[in-house]
């Protein structure tokens, strides 16, 4: 199969400005464009929600509204009020990536989280963020969270370092996860689009099954942003409250 053709072609980074300073490749490329299209579509999207704010809101206000209060009482249902303070950070997480997950479904557009490494370069971040949050608020007893309480003395040289090994795994999960799920779906339906060509006449039946799809893959990119940010709040909790 020509490479054109392939499944894959569609996750190719390919560069739309060169740029080489010092010896370090920094071009401008399509998964750069399309992370400041995600963006620019978020801002415009709260930008015009709460232009004209009204007492009885019309659909943009409350689509901004809906959103702003999901990604609120997540914060508060998994971190508490203590979480108050990072609700900036989740929401704009949540929000980019949903908007770079939707966009990757727009005809020959590019989907930035199909990268592993955009995924865990955000994971990574998490990761640090918290720990250094754990490791600001309680100290030294940060590290008592990888002795878990009712434990018998005996058992801990095998389950402390399965604790540690969890805990640095946390990044790698994270970002698997998304890029995996974007990876996989976007895949699917390229080959089963190939067959609606192909088959002609017959080509009824895959394409019934790429409508179908393509609405799951629509429901998955939502899903994945919301998986994304509770996980992040989870960890966030653990990093505030040790448990």
């Amino acid at each position: 199969m020509a490479e054109a053709h392939s499944p894959l072609e569609q996750f190719h980074i390919k560069r739309l400005v060169d740029l080489q300073i010092g010896g370090v490749d920094i071009s401008f490329t399509n998964s750069s464009l399309w992370m400041f299209i995600a963006i620019a579509a978020v801002t415009l999207f709260l930008t015009l929600g709460s232009r004209n704010r009204a007492l009885v809101p019309g659909r943009g206000q409350s689509m901004a509204e809906m959103s702003y209060e999901f990604v609120a009482n997540m914060l508060r249902d998994n971190v508490g009020s203590e979480g108050r303070k990072y609700f900036p950070f989740i929401f704009t997480l949540f929000m980019f990536i949903l908007f770079a997950n939707l966009a990757g479904m727009l005809p020959y557009s590019f989907t930035t989280t199909s990268h592993i490494v955009v995924t865990f370069a955000m994971a990574l971040f998490v990761w640090l963020l918290t720990t250094v949050i754990g490791l600001v608020k309680h100290g030294g007893h940060f590290f008592s969270f990888f002795v878990p309480q009712g434990v018998p003395l005996w058992m801990m040289p095998l389950v402390v370092p399965i604790e540690i090994i969890s805990y640095l795994s946390r990044p790698i999960s994270l970002s698997v996860r998304l890029f995996a799920n974007m990876v996989a779906g976007h895949t699917m339906l390229k080959v089963l689009a190939g067959f609606i060509v192909a088959l002609g006449i017959a080509g009824v039946a895959p394409l019934v099954v790429v409508v179908g799809l393509t609405a799951l893959e629509l429901f998955i990119a939502a899903l994945q942003a919301y998986v994304f940010a509770i996980l992040t709040c989870i960890y966030l909790n653990d990093a505030l409250h040790l448990h």
